[in-house]
């Protein structure tokens, strides 16, 4: 007799699991409905269509050893996923498989009396809180064990690669090696860790949005700001925003008074950083505007979540060279007259960490905001000019905050650090909820369903 049941989960208690037999005659439509046969609760599995799946026989079958069953998708807001696999239509259950409903909503195990065959893509154990032999007797009879229990590598599959983490893990295994060789060769060890932190950093940040981007883009938004650094347009921005307009950013603060410092680091750097991060982000929107279906949707930007990836990435390249071409080698110098080469260098080191892991309180934060704007003005064009100026003047005075704050307290400094992310972590939130390929977001889920 084949049955569903519920896996526990840190929500529900063991006595509250789900069970059910499935009938030859019965169709078995799982949702929030009180209509349906297995009922889940609202307010635990808001994820959850009211009608969300349907287990039925599949086909007309007069060989009863020889049943087939199978799950259909009910057009749910959130997705119906076998085994991780999100499921397209309807599908042949097999002894074993895992049935979520929702990303990351509740699974089911369908699983069959009269047989000991193991699921090969999870093991019931490990989802539930009874002792591991009482668990299988329940079920089975008594406990075995499978080859791919034994070794589970050989059955995860595309779980391996989504749920576990294998690119970042092989990523940090590649820069640890690499770090290890260039031990010694100060210049390339820096390069090496700058680059894993700024891109760790970075990975967070992309986690956070859960809109996927062709990596390619990413790295082209991050490679054009470093580009525009090291060509003429930057002695052009240097020139119009602190030779032309007041954006002497060299003045002593005690001399000029904190507004007037803060004045001239708002037009100096917040300003003019802020507007040549963006540019990236310009080009793809309005690359983006003149190819086809579908490479219109990778490298184009089409709404909130689009200009928060492109403009962090070209946060990423601006904060690498800004502090491993300029801050770096400048404490180097002048600390190698006091403590010698290595001591010159061991302080270099110092500044380097903390800058590349302040930026995603700083540069990712300010560029990541505006950048926001920039999609949100590509979605509602009608009202694009009011959104560009809110977005890069909001964006430009919180860069130059940072940038001043230190004058007065390290502490005012901690603070507007802290509101920076804020600021991002609130315009990634909000581009999640108004983003027009929500259902697609990996990150969240819609959580208003529409069954």
């Amino acid at each position: 007799m084949v049955f569903l049941r519920q896996l526990s989960t840190k929500r529900v208690g063991e006595e509250t699991l789900l069970k059910k037999y499935l009938s030859e005659t019965e169709e078995i439509m799982l949702g929030r409905s009180a209509s349906c046969q297995i009922v889940l609760d609202t307010k635990l599995y808001g994820m959850v269509s009211r009608r969300h799946a349907l287990i039925r026989l599949h086909g007309t079958q007069t060989n009863a050893t020889a049943l087939k069953w199978e799950i259909c998708d009910l057009n749910s807001a959130n997705g119906t996923y076998i085994n991780g696999t999100k499921l397209n239509g309807c599908q042949i259950l097999q002894v074993g498989d895992r049935i979520t409903l929702g990303y990351k909503g509740p699974e089911f195990i369908f699983d069959n009396l009269s047989t000991q065959k193991a699921t090969s893509l999870i093991d019931p154990l490990e989802n539930s809180t009874t002792p591991p032999d009482q668990s299988i007797s329940n079920t089975q009879g008594q406990s075995a064990i499978t080859l791919t229990q034994l070794f589970p590598i050989a059955s995860t599959g595309k779980q391996l690669v989504k749920k576990a983490y294998l690119y970042p893990g092989i990523i940090t295994v590649v820069f640890v090696v690499l770090m290890f060789v260039m031990v010694g060769k100060a210049q390339a060890f820096n390069f090496l860790l700058a680059a894993y932190i700024s891109t760790a950093a970075y990975y967070f940040i992309y986690r956070l949005c859960g809109k996927q981007k062709p990596w390619w883009i990413l790295f082209g938004s991050a490679l054009t700001t470093v580009l525009i650094l090291v060509s003429p347009i930057l002695t052009v921005f240097i020139g119009v925003f602190r030779l032309i307009l007041p954006g002497d950013i060299s003045v002593n603060p005690q001399q000029v008074g904190f507004l007037n410092f803060l004045l001239k680091m708002f037009i100096g750097a917040g300003l003019m950083e802020e507007l040549l991060k963006g540019i990236p982000i310009f080009l793809a929107l309005l690359i983006g505007r003149f190819l086809p279906s579908p490479w219109r949707e990778k490298i184009g930007v089409w709404e909130p979540l689009d200009g928060i990836l492109l403009g962090t990435a070209s946060a990423v390249g601006f904060t690498l060279l800004e502090t491993l071409g300029q801050y770096v080698p400048s404490i180097v110098d002048s600390a190698s007259l006091q403590f010698g080469i290595d001591g010159g260098q061991l302080v270099g080191l110092q500044l380097l960490i903390p800058r590349i892991l302040g930026s995603v309180a700083g540069h990712l934060a300010y560029s990541g905001y505006f950048g926001y704007f920039i999609g949100l003005s590509a979605l509602k064009r009608r009202n694009s000019w009011l959104i560009l100026a809110v977005g890069y003047f909001t964006a430009s005075i919180l860069h130059a905050l940072w940038n001043a704050a230190g004058v007065l307290s390290i502490f005012i400094l901690a603070f507007v650090g802290v509101v920076s992310y804020a600021f991002l972590g609130a315009a990634i939130l909000k581009a999640r909820m108004i983003s027009p390929t929500r259902k697609e977001n990996f990150a969240t889920q819609i959580m208003m369903n529409k069954k």
